[in-house]
């Protein structure tokens, strides 16, 4: 599963989107475009979920343990 950041928010390094991720932010698929937050992830993402951050120019790739 990849996700960009919801409601133009963008990030400039992983710890702050994990932070932003338990926190239950909104984050959007990339594909479908559809709001998703972490008990949805959760429900859906396989063993880990990467996510694009500064402007779509880098992926961080979070594992589900870290999101638990």
């Amino acid at each position: 599963m990849t996700l960009q950041p919801a409601y133009g928010r963008d990030y400039k390094s992983r710890a702050a989107i994990l932070a932003d991720l338990k926190a239950g932010k909104d984050f959007r698929e990339a594909f479908s475009g559809k709001p998703i937050n972490l008990p949805q992830i959760l429900g859906v993402a396989g063993a880990f979920v990467n996510v694009r951050y500064q402007a779509d120019r880098k992926v961080a790739v979070i594992k589900r343990s870290e999101l638990e």
